[in-house]
């Protein structure tokens, strides 16, 4: 108890907070003084078991929420934010940041916001630098408020992974286990029970809450994995949404659609964290290799399911593969971009046609392998497949996307994919580029349109295979 000491002072000021608490409010709630209160906050007093007790029962709280060390969670999320090339020049032994984290916590904590917030502000730059070459591209304006780019901006600065939503998820998971279900959970903690209902019947909704009917109501036409998904969705709506709201809060959004966009993604964020609880779902993943699909089938989720939640096991001091996922059309649109690992082409790649995610709608349902190698000699591997969309029935609306996932050559040996016989191996990458206009492969015969910077020679007496020949300077 003494060593969580050191480190509840901050987790405490910040629960006070959290409930619109001043330290008098609290010192009375407790029964004890303001100043002692002051002093727990500052760390200068242990938390005794007797108080944590109190804590507990006086805010109906988990002790688990205030007892656990969250010393060595802060110490991981140090330790990876020092990992930012920006600090590579500063030599930061693991032991200071340990030092820092243990001895300064609100200092750590500063520090970490500010990276994050300068981690948001460098993805805001790229997205108006990319907003505004398309304005001059298609002569409009690009003024207007991207809430799509707002929301993957949010998402990639924190690497698509909320420990504090995988921990409040994982302890429902706990509960829903013992109650049978998420069918008896719901029935048991909210009165509600589950009605499939036909699609006339739902009226275009897959989901709806019905309050007065006590009711979580789905569309008979959903299969078992979408239906898994929809009840913790509801779950998390029901139960999380505070969580999910601190999570918000740390966010800066221009516009009210952005804000909401991010909420969405967090609530399934949430519900996926539910379907698949964090430490189940990453001893899973290094027992089956990664093994997209044995993954969805052993917790009831879809391939896409399984796949982005791959992306999400990023939490300090027990991460896994670091992936980057990819959802795109038929036509090439990018409906879904989350980034676990930092890859370059996170944030306006993925549009190049010899990455094999463009190619597999001629192959449906197969898992595409392939090594990939960016411009700057970075190698990646990369599975993709396709996925349908849409409730099942004859003549139901469907979509037909593309997914990959893909992780640094570093990391490839530890996947199922690159362990078959004979299976190809870095040496045979194919060359692909972020963007064309940000490649400048000038033998690239799948060209789209000139790199930047470069000057396009004329044809009139010479023409390359290549869409377009470039200057050298």
């Amino acid at each position: 108890m003494a060593q969580d000491s050191r480190y509840i002072g901050p987790r405490l000021r910040r629960l006070r907070r959290d409930l619109g608490l001043t330290q008098a409010n609290m010192a009375a709630d407790l029964d004890i003084s303001p100043s002692y209160v002051a002093l727990l906050e500052r760390n200068q007093r242990p938390l005794t078991a007797d108080l944590l007790i109190r804590l507990a029962q006086t805010y109906q709280l988990d002790i688990a929420r205030l007892a656990g060390d969250g010393g060595v969670e802060q110490q991981g999320r140090l330790t990876a934010v020092l990992k930012d090339p920006i600090f590579a020049d500063i030599d930061l032994p693991p032991l200071e940041a340990a030092d820092v984290a243990a001895n300064y916590p609100g200092f750590a904590e500063a520090l970490l916001r500010l990276h994050t917030a300068w981690r948001e502000e460098q993805l805001a730059l790229a997205d108006r630098t990319a907003e505004r070459e398309g304005a001059v591209r298609d002569g409009a304006a690009g003024d207007l408020p991207d809430p799509v780019a707002e929301s993957r901006r949010f998402l990639a600065a924190r690497r698509n992974c909320f420990p504090a939503l995988d921990d409040a998820a994982e302890r429902r998971a706990a509960t829903i286990a013992q109650a049978e279900g998420l069918d008896g959970y719901l029935r048991a903690r909210h009165g509600l029970r589950v009605r499939r209902l036909p699609a006339d019947v739902m009226m275009g909704a897959i989901r709806r809450l019905n309050h007065h009917g006590r009711e979580v109501q789905l569309d008979d036409q959903l299969d078992s994995a979408s239906r898994n998904f929809q009840l913790a969705l509801q779950l998390a709506y029901l139960e999380l949404r505070s969580d999910i709201e601190a999570q918000l809060k740390e966010g800066h959004f221009s516009s009210d659609n952005g804000r909401r966009l991010t909420h969405r993604a967090l609530a399934s964020y949430a519900a996926a964290a539910i379907q698949m609880p964090y430490t189940a779902f990453a001893r899973a993943a290094d027992q089956r290799q990664y093994d997209v699909e044995a993954l969805g089938r052993q917790f009831g989720a879809s391939f896409e399911q399984a796949a982005h939640r791959l992306t999400t096991l990023q939490k300090p001091g027990h991460e896994r593969v670091p992936f980057f996922f990819l959802r795109v059309d038929p036509a090439g649109n990018v409906s879904k971009r989350l980034d676990g690992a930092g890859f370059p082409f996170a944030r306006h790649g993925g549009g190049c046609p010899l990455w094999t995610v463009h190619q597999v709608f001629r192959m449906p349902r197969q898992i595409v392998t392939q090594w990939i190698e960016l411009p700057d000699g970075q190698r990646f591997f990369s599975i993709a497949r396709t996925v349908t969309q849409g409730i099942g029935g004859f003549g139901t609306p469907r979509a037909e996307r593309a997914i990959a996932l893909v992780c640094a050559e570093e990391h490839a040996d530890r996947l199922i994919y690159t362990r078959v016989p004979n299976a190809p191996g870095p040496a045979s990458a194919t060359p692909i580029g972020i963007s064309c206009r940000l490649c400048h492969r000038a033998d690239c015969t799948s060209r789209a349109a000139p790199p930047i910077g470069r000057d396009v020679l004329p044809d009139d007496y010479r023409r390359t295979s290549a869409p377009f020949g470039f200057s050298d300077s």
